[in-house]
């Protein structure tokens, strides 16, 4: 636990039991610990010795074996356990990083993009019109219909025509396809930081307000360091930094690819980094450099951004850093791309100072 200050633990609304308690709190250092059960527990009852999260009651042994019975830890082998999350717990730890991130953010009921075009969509407007035919019965606005039947007929020979049906407006509402990109190179770690960790919440936070606000649409991941690779959603919390270079070509070309695949045409590409490329591959050779912003690895990097504009897929970059000079990369990929960017400190990720330079805004969530 060396680098990390815990506090007092300041209980989340809604919670009740002990267990419940020491579960977000679990989760939250299992995410530190890439997955690892046996660590985060270890760190669990250290802080249970400093700060009395347990009671005569409810001890840490209760925990363990509430863990195991409720279905968040598994082991395959009985004499020598040795547990890890299962799907349950994945789950869990991706809800509690939307929380923390995009609290602020409501689920709606189904979740897909509204659009400025009307038409035969979900998403209802103020605006009403006569009836047509051809419009979806489930459109008809009855209390207005009912209201026009009974001006125009009156209630002695009550009676509803096609006339008297008004059909409330509706949204056309589109798909997305989105590619996840995670930054794992050997800088998110670099000089004590861990920017990994904020990196894998906010991650895991995106995937779960798509899959849940916006679950018609399509979600790719794909880490990138030397080279990159695709992933699954499930694999977030477990993503370790390599001994990597920054390759966010190799990223970009490959999301490109995956979108290029993709018959929706709404696409968009999200990037959490820590700001600077490094690297390049030239035939099968890397070409990299470390210290400062090399113009020939800066130059291909701001190109594949100003294709991406033209594909017409916007980059929006999530930057776990505040460095001034790795900023200033991030604010000239995302002019190249027209795209959108938010800035957070390690210490305050449920923060994020927003740029769109598309629409010239600037504006800060919390």
């Amino acid at each position: 636990m060396i680098g990390w200050r815990f506090g007092a633990y300041v209980p989340r609304e809604g919670e009740g039991s002990t267990f419940e308690r020491l579960l977000n709190i679990f989760k939250e250092i299992l995410v530190y610990t890439s997955g690892k059960v046996s660590e985060a527990l270890s760190w669990l009852t250290q802080l249970d010795e400093k700060y009395n999260l347990t009671d005569e009651n409810y001890g840490m042994a209760d925990f363990i074996q509430d863990l195991i019975d409720k279905g968040y830890i598994e082991s395959q082998d009985a004499k020598n356990p040795n547990f890890t999350p299962t799907p349950k717990m994945e789950i869990a730890m991706r809800k509690q990083a939307l929380d923390d991130i995009f609290g602020q953010l409501k689920k709606s009921s189904r979740g897909n993009h509204n659009t400025k075009h009307g038409g035969m969509g979900d998403e209802h407007t103020a605006d009403l019109r006569p009836y047509q035919f051809g419009d979806k019965l489930d459109k008809i606005d009855m209390s207005e219909s009912l209201r026009n039947a009974q001006i125009n007929h009156g209630l002695d020979e009550f009676k509803m025509t096609q006339d008297d049906l008004e059909v409330r407006e509706t949204l056309y509402q589109s798909q997305m396809s989105t590619v996840l990109m995670i930054d794992i190179s050997h800088s998110m770690i670099l000089y004590g930081e861990d920017r990994i960790t904020p990196a894998k919440k906010v991650a895991m936070a995106l995937s779960e307000l798509i899959m849940t606000r916006y679950p018609k649409d399509t979600l790719d991941i794909i880490v990138f360091g030397n080279d990159a690779w695709r992933i699954n959603v499930k694999d977030l919390p477990y993503l370790e930094v390599g001994p990597y270079h920054t390759n966010t070509v190799a990223g970009l070309e490959l999301a490109m690819d995956i979108l290029r695949r993709r018959k929706n045409p709404n696409k968009q590409i999200f990037m959490i980094t820590d700001g600077k490329p490094t690297c390049i591959k030239r035939g099968k050779k890397y070409y990299k450099n470390s210290f400062g912003l090399d113009k020939k690895i800066v130059n291909r990097t701001l190109n594949l951004a100003q294709r991406c504009r033209k594909l017409m897929i916007p980059v929006t970059t999530f930057m776990i850093a505040r460095d001034p000079y790795l900023m200033q990369f991030v604010d000239r990929f995302t002019k190249a791309n027209d795209g959108k960017a938010f800035y957070s400190s390690l210490k305050g990720l449920g923060e994020f100072i927003f740029m769109d330079y598309k629409n010239n805004k600037r504006k800060r969530y919390r």
